[in-house]
């Protein structure tokens, strides 16, 4: 880490140190910007000449002193700045190539046209016509082909045209920069790929299209079987464990069943966990306390209502007065039998209810509440007591008074024991898709996909990924990262084949179509000695029949492959 911010602050330094105007610097024009050095190297004057205006010497005297001439500054300049260049790629922070290379490039044109010019002060004689030579346009020339070499394109000579706004140089500058890509095209690559190689960063490299090696590897030989996905039906504990031990994924394949393996499409991993996090989150949580404490109230008041006391008024019959006696005998007088004396109407003994604890912690909470409000009421009235202690240095500051405001409702939450438990049963629901955003179309390829044409698709549309399907059915996925392997190993020449899949694990068609009852050889045709009465075969015979054909065509496909 302290090297990370030591090595660029050293070569600031020494870059400026060496870039100073009063220094190194006054041979290289290094007071003038970048804008300004573009403008003074495409001037459409000779630096060289002797009959040059007023605003002329000002901008050769940017590139004279008085120890050297123009054509040693011009040098000074290209050297340096290559120098600097060089070496400013090397810092860990994003610095711009191309305008560097295309100042440089404009230095050597306007150096060359320079020499010309004083080679040939009257200009170049070509039959009866007299062309005299323009420093400026050797500078476009030279900025358009050194740039174009670096970067191995070809727009940069539209690009100089933009910023020359003139077309009059546009053959020369074509013919510079289509020799300059060829030539550099045969001797290294393009300035971004080789920092890319020397930082060892991943990219994709290029195929030559007329290499026939690239026709015969197809897609099936460099993807991946062995794929992580996910299933209609699947479990919010196994989306979970997916996530947690795949990481690095950032999207999975959803199929309809790992029986049929049909893709269905492609779920993203932000996705499926905002899918977790709203079947377990706080607020679903929430909403079951609250479910339970309804529940829970229902039950309490239905409790209430059962154990409710019975009337003080209401009548009770005597006994023995409904009916009168079989034998005929005097009923007891009410004074002459003995009775108990009876309890109060107004007397009544307190009833126990099971539920006792929850009111008696409400009343609790309500009172504690009311006690908690009346100190927060209290602490609001109060003053400062010692006002004569402050401080009379500055203003008096505004009493603001601290309002706490307590919530309305006590927020009741599970306890750990409770929440472990509710998850667990809430981990075995299985997951409803429908309410996650599902690509219904990913990018797909099949199994007979050129590495030519997937290294095309993957350069234009810029993807990362593709899967690999066979009538619907995912066989495979392949990545930039099999993609850059497998064209690296081929023009090592060390490329090596993916091994084909078990016939009878892994198949086309559900297991039950490839069964190892079928026969080795395609069934030979009728003679031609066939009786007149052929038997038809029936209605059930006819798909066994389409199977036993699709199979063998896949044994065969599947024996002719060879390694390159």
């Amino acid at each position: 880490m302290f090297s990370r911010f030591m090595y660029p602050a050293v070569i600031t330094i020494v870059i400026s140190s060496l870039t100073f105007p009063l220094g190194l610097g006054q041979f290289m024009a290094a007071e003038l910007t970048n804008h300004e050095v573009m403008n003074e190297l495409f001037s459409n004057i000779t630096w060289s000449g002797t009959d040059l205006e007023v605003d002329d010497k000002i901008i050769v005297s940017h590139w004279i002193t008085p120890y050297t001439n123009i054509y040693i500054n011009l040098a000074i300049f290209i050297v340096m700045n290559f120098v600097t260049t060089t070496v400013c790629a090397t810092l860990p922070v994003p610095a711009g190539v191309f305008i560097p290379v295309f100042r440089i490039g404009a230095a050597f044109g306007r150096l060359v046209g320079e020499c010309m010019a004083a080679w040939f002060p009257e200009g170049i004689r070509m039959y009866d016509n007299v062309f005299k030579i323009l420093p400026g346009g050797y500078a476009v020339v030279g900025a358009a082909a050194l740039s174009g070499s670096a970067t191995h394109t070809v727009s940069t000579s539209v690009i100089v045209f933009e910023l020359t706004g003139q077309m009059s140089h546009i053959l020369p500058v074509i013919i510079a920069v289509l020799i300059a890509n060829a030539v550099a095209q045969s001797l290294q690559p393009s300035i971004y790929d080789s920092i890319i190689q020397i930082k060892k960063l991943p990219y994709l490299p290029s195929i030559i299209s007329t290499s026939s090696q690239a026709h015969n590897v197809y897609v099936e030989d460099i993807m991946v079987r062995d794929i992580v996905y996910i299933w209609e039906g699947a479990t919010y504990r196994e989306i979970k464990s997916i996530l947690k031990s795949n990481k690095r994924l950032q999207s999975f394949p959803l199929v309809e069943s790992s029986d049929s393996m049909i893709l269905l499409g492609s779920v993203q991993r932000m996705e499926l966990m905002r899918l977790l996090e709203r079947h377990l989150g706080r607020e679903r949580r929430l909403e079951e306390v609250a479910r339970r404490k309804s529940v829970d109230e229902g039950t309490y008041k239905a409790a209430q209502e059962q154990q409710r006391r019975m009337s003080r008024f209401e009548v009770i019959p005597v006994a023995g007065l409904a009916r009168p006696s079989s034998r005929g005998s005097p009923p007891p007088s009410p004074t002459m039998t003995p009775t108990s004396p009876k309890k109060s109407i107004l007397k009544h003994s307190p009833l126990h209810s099971p539920y006792s604890t929850i009111t008696s912690s409400i009343a609790h909470d309500s009172r504690l509440r009311a006690a908690f409000e009346a100190i927060f009421r209290k602490a609001l009235t109060l003053q400062d007591a010692n006002p004569s202690e402050k401080s009379d240095s500055g203003p008096p500051t505004p009493n603001v008074p601290k309002r706490v405001k307590l919530p309305k409702e006590r927020v009741i939450d599970m306890s750990e024991e409770e929440q472990q438990a509710w998850e667990e049963d809430q981990l075995n629901a299985p997951v409803d898709f429908s309410k996650c955003h599902i690509d219904p179309a990913p990018f797909q390829l099949v199994e007979r996909t050129s590495l030519i044409k997937v290294h095309s698709l993957f350069s234009m549309l810029g993807l990362n990924h593709a899967y690999v399907t066979a009538i619907g059915r995912l066989v495979g996925v392949v990545a930039l990262k099999e993609l850059r392997k497998a064209i690296e190993n081929m023009q090592g020449g060390n490329f090596v084949r993916n091994p084909p899949p078990n016939f009878e694990t892994t198949s086309i068609l559900n297991n039950s179509y490839m069964t190892s009852e079928y026969p080795s050889e395609p069934p030979s045709e009728a003679p031609s000695e066939a009786p007149s009465e052929v038997e038809t075969p029936s209605e059930s015979e006819e798909p066994e029949r389409n199977r036993f054909v699709f199979n063998f065509r896949n044994i065969r496909r599947t024996s002719q492959t060879s390694p390159v």
